[in-house]
């Protein structure tokens, strides 16, 4: 019997794949078929991929042509798979003639034409054509207008800010750069949001009273109240409303979290998160600060999503220990908050004025995970035990910084009309509520 076997993602299957196919099922007896894993995609840049692993597995299933089916999800696999399953011939696309020539040493290597004028990237593209529209006023625009260029589907309509002089020459050959946040809104059909987070409730909402679709960077709002207001009018508007927390797309965090759901720690008793960032000494006026995101707004968000989605919400007591650069604007320099839970405790320390190692351990019954600085955009962590012999490290591609893949994943969920499943709303929901309390100075104090 002659095998033969074939790779691809395959998604949203078109004619173009049954041919495909159907010529390499010609080529011999029985038909493996390997559908790419949705993280060994991203590490090669493939991340507009609009179905899930399982979706494009039942799609390949369909067709009746595999006559089995296996995962690809690394690097290499290929040749480890030509032995496992006793290959005699590789088949892929014309388009990566060449490319494959080094499995020649261990069987056949078949190139096939591919089906002229249709392709997956094509349907997407036709599928989609969201004009975003970037708001704020700092040099991070500049990474999320990059960002773009790497995602199908995204047009930038424009660049509202009213702070020019922070955008790079690239953001400056937008279509449009404005201070109106009215006529960005008229030129998009979606915003991505990055204003200072006083700005956000506000912005949100006018968007969405608007028929815009949003991406906010988080904190969306200072309390619940607020919160659920601009959820139930997305909701009510049949608009996408998505909280920008970009670590929470990384492959090596996702990852992180499912083993610490496995159990390979054992029970987590506790979460540590440090995030920190200088500021300019001579920029600390008050004027400035008005300006500014403080440290409980820069690195509070993303210090507590790995203690809510890992631990919860349904914390017993909360504290925060607090040192105010400007106490009259409640920008702080350094916050430390203690969470207590039935079986744990957390402890998250922020600061933009103060520099530490921003690293993330949590501590289990069996083990620890460490996560090295910076471990809000990592593309590494460690499990380590007891005995150092059983310590695992882990390493996935990380491109851009998460911005990408946090783009690709709210095009998608506007596309489907469902929320992102990357960050529950109860998560989003006690962010918003830890901001009301430091805002209200409750169970703080002050050093």
């Amino acid at each position: 019997m002659k095998k033969v076997i074939t790779y691809g993602t395959y998604d949203m299957i078109h004619y173009g794949h049954i041919r495909l196919l159907e010529r390499a099922k010609a080529l011999g007896d029985y038909l493996i078929v390997g559908v790419t894993a949705d993280d060994f995609d991203k590490t090669r840049g493939k991340i507009n991929v609009h179905q899930s692993l399982s979706e494009r597995i039942e799609a390949i299933r369909a067709t009746g042509i595999a006559d089995e089916i296996i995962v690809e999800e690394y690097e290499g696999q290929k040749i480890d798979d030509i032995r496992k399953y006793d290959i005699d011939i590789f088949t892929v696309g014309s388009d990566w003639k060449g490319h494959f020539d080094y499995l020649n040493a261990y069987c056949k290597v078949v190139y096939l034409e591919r089906t002229e004028g249709i392709s997956s990237s094509e349907i997407r593209e036709k599928k989609r054509s969201v004009k975003l529209g970037i708001v704020g006023n700092d040099k991070y625009l500049n990474k999320v207008f990059t960002e773009t260029e790497f995602v199908n589907g995204i047009t930038v309509s424009g660049i509202c800010s009213d702070n020019p002089v922070n955008l790079s020459k690239i953001v400056n050959k937008a279509p449009v750069v404005t201070e109106s946040y009215d006529e960005i809104l008229e030129l998009s059909d979606a915003v991505y949001i990055h204003s200072i987070p006083n700005l956000h409730y506000e912005q949100v909402k006018k968007a969405l009273l608007k028929g815009k679709h949003v991406l906010c960077e988080s904190p969306i709002a200072y309390n619940k109240q607020q919160y659920l207001e601009l959820f139930d009018l997305a909701k009510e508007k049949g608009l996408i409303l998505t909280e920008a927390l970009r670590t929470a797309y990384s492959t090596a965090y996702h990852r992180l979290q499912l083993l610490v759901s496995a159990g390979k720690i054992g029970e987590v008793v506790s979460v540590d998160a440090v995030c920190t960032s200088l500021l300019d000494e001579v920029k600390k006026d008050k004027e400035y600060l008005k300006k500014e995101w403080s440290s409980i707004t820069a690195w509070g968000p993303t210090a507590l999503l790995p203690v809510f989605q890992i631990l919860g919400t349904d914390y017993k007591d909360i504290r925060f220990v607090t040192n105010f650069i400007d106490e009259e604007i409640d920008f702080d320099g350094f916050t430390n908050i203690s969470l207590i839970y039935p079986k744990a405790v957390a402890s998250v320390k922020v600061g933009n004025g103060v520099k530490s190692e921003g690293q993330l351990i949590i501590s289990g019954t069996n083990g620890y995970i460490f996560v090295p600085a910076p471990w809000w955009k990592t593309d590494y962590f460690e499990i380590r035990y007891e005995n150092p012999t059983e310590n695992k490290r882990y390493f996935y591609q990380l491109d851009g910084e998460g911005i990408r893949y946090e783009l690709a994943d709210f095009i998608k969920s506007i596309e489907s009309g469902k929320d992102s499943l990357f960050i529950d709303k109860e998560v989003s929901l006690e962010i918003a509520n830890v901001m009301d309390m430091f805002v209200g100075h409750k169970n703080m104090t002050i050093i």
